[in-house]
C-alpha cells in the first residue's frame, strides 16, 4: 500500500510544463556558471598576474571536470534516477561557486573550473534525457530544442550579468558569484520537487564506476556526423567565451566589461532564437548549414581584428550564433532520436564529450600561438583549422548524415 508520505511527495511534485520548466532552468543555470567568468578574465589576469596562455588554460581546464563526469557518471541518471543525479550536479555547482567566491589565487580558479565542468557534465546529460522523457509521444525533437535553447540563454545571461556587475557594481570578483549562489539554491529547490521519470531507479552502489565511453554498435555510423558538427560549433563558442574579452580590450580598444559580456550575450541570444526559429528544419539540413556558416564566421572574426572594427565583430558574432545554434541543436536532436531509451543519458553524454572537447581544446592552441606570435596570427590559424574542418565534415556529413 502506498504510504501517506509517498502520496504527499507525488502530490507536491512538479509535473508537465512546470517540470520541463524546472529542468530547463537547471540546464540554463548550470551553463550560466561556465560563462560568468567571461568578462572577468581580464580582471583576474591583472589581479593574479598570469599570462594569456594561462588564461586559456583556466578556461579549458574545466574539460577535466566534463570528461570525469561523462566518463564515470554518464550513466548515473539512467541507474539511480534523473532527480538524484540532477541534485548531485547542483551540489557540485554550489561548491564550484564557493571556490570562485573566495578565490585567492590561480589554484582556486582551476579547482572551481574543474568542479564547474563536473557539475555541467553530470547535469547536461541528465537534464536532456529528463526533458525527453517528460515530453509525451515518440517525437523527442522538442527536448533538443528546449535543452539547446536554454543552454544558450544560460550562457548569455551568465556573461551579461557578470559583465554588468563587474563594470557597474562593487566587488567584481565576489558579487557575481554571490548572486549565482542564490540562483543555484533557488533552482535546486525546484529540482527537488520535479517529477522523476525513471520508473525503477537503483542504488548508487549498483552503478559501475568503470570508465566507459561507448555508443551502441547499431547507431555508431549515425553518431559520427552530429559528433563532428558539435565539436566545430562549440569550438567557435569557446573562442568567444575565452578570448573575445582580450581581443576587445587589446585590439578593438573596448575595455568596458559590460561590452565583453554583451558581445557573448549577443551570440547566445542569436543562437537561442535560431534554435527556436529553425525547430522544424531537419537535423541533417541544420548540421550542413552550420558547417557552411562556420567559414564566413571565422573570416569575419579575423577581419574584425585586422581592421579593429567593432561593427565587423558584432556581425561576426551574429553569424557565429547562427552557426553554433544549428550545429549544436541539429547534432543533439539526432542523438536524442537515435539513442536507445535505456542508454539515452550515456549516448547524450558521449555527444557532450565531443562538444566539450571542441569548446576547450582549440582554445589552448590559440593561447599558445598568441604567446609565441600575436593574437591575429593565432586567430588566422584557428580560422584555417575551422575552414578545413568544415570542408571535410561537409563531405562526410553529406554522405553519412541521413
Amino acid at each position: 500500500m502506498t504510504s501517506y508520505a509517498q502520496t504527499m511527495t507525488r502530490d507536491n511534485e512538479l509535473g508537465g510544463g512546470a517540470a520541463m520548466a524546472a529542468v530547463a532552468a537547471m540546464i540554463a543555470t548550470l551553463f550560466a556558471g561556465s560563462t560568468a567568468l567571461t568578462p572577468l578574465y581580464v580582471i583576474y589576469k591583472q589581479a593574479f598576474g598570469f599570462s594569456q596562455i594561462t588564461l586559456t588554460l583556466v578556461y579549458a581546464v574545466y574539460v577535466v571536470g566534463n570528461l570525469t563526469a561523462l566518463l564515470f557518471f554518464g550513466r548515473l541518471s539512467d541507474a539511480i534516477g534523473r532527480r538524484p543525479a540532477a541534485m548531485a550536479a547542483m551540489a557540485v555547482a554550489v561548491v564550484s561557486a564557493l571556490f570562485f567566491l573566495f578565490a585567492e589565487n590561480l589554484a582556486w580558479l582551476d579547482i572551481a573550473r574543474i568542479l564547474s565542468g563536473l557539475g555541467i557534465g553530470i547535469g547536461a546529460g541528465t537534464g536532456t534525457a529528463w526533458l525527453a522523457e517528460l515530453i509525451e509521444g515518440k517525437d523527442k525533437s522538442r527536448a533538443a530544442v528546449i535543452a539547446t535553447s536554454t543552454n544558450f540563454v544560460g550562457l548569455g545571461l551568465g556573461a551579461l550579468i557578470s559583465g554588468l556587475l563587474a563594470e557597474y557594481a562593487p566587488w567584481p570578483l565576489r558579487l557575481t558569484f554571490a548572486v549565482y549562489l542564490a540562483l543555484l539554491v533557488l533552482v535546486t529547490l525546484l529540482i527537488w520537487r520535479t517529477q522523476e521519470t525513471v520508473t525503477r531507479p537503483g542504488r548508487l552502489s549498483d552503478v559501475s564506476m568503470r570508465p566507459r565511453l561507448s555508443v551502441p554498435d547499431k547507431i555508431r555510423a549515425q553518431f559520427v556526423a552530429p559528433a563532428v558538427t558539435g565539436f566545430g560549433a562549440m569550438a567557435l563558442v569557446g573562442f568567444y567565451a575565452a578570448l573575445a574579452p582580450s581581443i576587445l580590450a587589446q585590439q578593438l580598444h573596448a575595455t568596458n566589461h559590460a561590452e565583453a559580456g554583451g558581445l557573448f550575450f549577443e551570440l547566445s541570444i542569436v543562437a537561442a532564437a535560431t534554435i527556436l526559429a529553425t525547430a522544424r528544419l531537419s537535423s541533417r539540413a541544420t548540421m550542413l548549414a552550420a558547417l557552411v556558416l562556420m567559414i564566413p564566421t571565422v573570416a569575419l572574426i579575423v577581419a574584425a581584428q585586422v581592421y579593429a572594427s567593432m561593427a565587423v565583430m558584432i556581425a561576426a558574432t551574429a553569424v557565429c550564433g547562427v552557426a553554433a545554434a544549428l550545429g549544436y541543436r541539429g547534432g543533439l536532436q539526432v542523438v536524442n532520436q537515435i539513442a536507445p531509451a535505456d542508454r539515452r543519458a550515456e549516448v547524450v553524454s558521449a555527444f557532450f564529450i565531443c562538444c566539450f572537447c571542441g569548446n576547450a581544446l582549440p582554445v589552448i592552441g590559440i593561447g599558445v600561438l598568441s604567446s609565441l606570435a600575436n593574437a591575429t596570427t593565432a586567430s588566422l590559424a584557428f580560422a584555417g583549422m575551422i575552414i578545413v574542418f568544415s570542408l571535410v565534415a561537409l563531405g562526410f556529413g553529406a554522405k553519412y548524415a541521413r
